[in-house]
């Protein structure tokens, strides 16, 4: 003969007992409900905090005292680097990309055949910036140069019909909208 099996509410969870267990027959709907608090000693089997063996880290590189040095790991302390670029470097930069960069033509195979660099004397910025807007105009009124985005609309005041008050009285406020 089969068993039936079913989900025993009392078998994991615990029940009232005395006077709560008469109240809750009294007041419960469904009598056969759970409680929702669950058995300490049969919900988890073994209990956690049961087991004999200790929990032991294991070795990284991290742990290693004399390959962990204090100033690797300090990152209160990890500022910024300067880099200084002076104004002669910034010259031959904008000089040398202002220009268009030369490629060398496709050559037979095994022949060596490099790019030619075009190598200017060292120049003055102001100089350097005279010679790149000389050569070409970045801007004009029909080429302007970007604007940065603004995520809401520029408030354009207009002026709104005044707030009712007395004709005859002082009213210095003008309403905008």
């Amino acid at each position: 003969m089969a068993t039936r099996k079913f989900a025993d509410h009392t078998r994991y969870h615990l029940s009232p007992k005395g006077f709560w267990k008469k109240f809750r027959d009294a007041v419960v709907v469904n009598p056969e409900i759970s409680s929702g608090l669950p058995l300490p000693g049969v919900f988890r089997h073994p209990p956690p905090g049961s087991r004999p063996e200790r929990y032991s880290t294991p070795a990284s590189k991290a742990s290693d005292p004399a390959q962990n040095p204090y100033w690797k790991r300090d990152v209160r302390r990890a500022y910024p680097q300067l880099s200084v670029v002076t104004q002669t470097e910034l010259s031959s930069l904008l000089i040398q990309h202002s220009q268009a960069q030369a490629v060398a033509a496709p050559t037979k195979e095994g022949d060596e055949a490099s790019v030619p660099t075009a190598t200017a004397e060292p120049m003055d910025l102001t100089a350097a910036i005279a010679t790149i807007t000389s050569a070409s105009k970045a801007y004009s009124a029909s080429k302007l140069p970007p604007t940065p985005p603004i995520p809401h609309a520029r408030w354009v005041p207009e002026r709104a019909e005044d707030a009712p008050h007395d004709p005859s009285a002082y009213f210095p406020m003008l309403m905008y909208k």
